[in-house]
């Protein structure tokens, strides 16, 4: 195989996710190099990602570049991928999964609980937003968009109290520090493949397909499948306050968790958990959307 071309957006963390399986795929002996990119998700910041085409708006432009030759493979936050490719696209692997807990991150509050009334906690994701507000209705939760460096510095200059960011991006930044508590997913449910890197490419690419083999994590594949199902089967936008966080039991079972609820506080929050085995990937889709049906059940909509 020629030169290994991979579509990146060109944020800091987008580019250290680049430049892992970049030295990953060279590992295995093959040449690689960065195709730096800016998305249409990068560029609108005034609006939440909700209202102006989800979270696709992060991966379209790479997805053009591959089809057109100019890049073979993009490297996405397996969060933000779309729950269902465009025709001719496959997600040929799922890396192994860094820690996909919510961070809380403040100057001031060491914990959620030691947020004064009516503080101001930001955060664009309308899960986080359900569920935060599940936890403390007091707190005022105002909208927090831009790359992990522009949301640290809104948060410096004192626009925020606090902002709840996914725990893997500061991690993989060395920002560890910042993180003042990561809520274990029995408090703060994590998002459908957060901390995950998943690797699309042409499904008519098999050597690529084959190359990028080695890298997968068959277990964090299945967990994530299963969580992205429960998101296909609800309706898989990124407007709708959805958490799915699967993890393996010492049986050797997977059980997923998943919550749902309305950021308007019409309704309660619904939240589901079940467990079985899902040896593959049909079980393990099975399994979400058995979750789904459990949600639906529940009142979710």
């Amino acid at each position: 195989m020629s030169n290994i071309v991979i579509a990146t957006r060109e944020s800091r963390l987008a580019l250290w996710q680049a430049e892992h399986v970049k030295a990953l795929l060279q590992e295995k002996g093959h040449s690689v190099s960065l195709l730096g990119m800016t998305t249409r998700g990068d560029q609108i910041l005034d609006r939440s990602l909700s209202k102006v085409g989800g979270k696709g708006l992060f991966v379209k432009e790479l997805e053009t570049a591959i089809e057109d030759g100019r890049a073979d493979i993009a490297v996405h936050s397996l969060k933000d991928v779309p729950m269902d490719l465009p025709a001719g696209f496959v997600l040929a692997c799922v890396l192994e999964r860094e820690d996909p807990r919510d961070a809380l991150v403040s100057p001031r509050y060491a914990s959620l609980d030691a947020l004064p009334q009516g503080a101001v906690v930001g955060t664009s994701s309308l899960r986080r937003v359900v569920l935060l507000k599940a936890l403390r209705p007091d707190v005022r939760i105002e909208p927090l968009r831009g790359n992990l460096d522009t949301r640290l510095r809104k948060l410096d200059e004192g626009q925020y109290d606090a902002i709840v960011l996914a725990a893997a991006g500061l991690i993989r930044l060395d920002l560890a520090s910042r993180i003042r508590v990561a809520f274990e997913p029995d408090t703060l449910l994590p998002a459908a493949g957060q901390g995950a890197l998943g690797i699309e490419v042409r499904a008519d690419r098999v050597d690529l397909i084959e190359a990028l083999a080695p890298l997968a994590s068959q277990r964090d594949g299945l967990a994530t499948a299963a969580e992205r199902a429960v998101s296909r089967s609800m309706g898989g936008s990124c407007s709708m306050p959805l958490a799915a966080h699967a993890r393996w039991q010492p049986s050797g079972h997977l059980r997923i968790d998943a919550a749902w609820g309305d950021p308007e506080g019409r309704s309660a929050l619904v939240r589901v958990h079940l467990e079985d085995r899902a040896d593959d990937m049909t079980e393990a889709r099975s399994l979400g959307e058995r979750a789904a049906g459990m949600l639906r059940a529940g009142g979710a909509g």
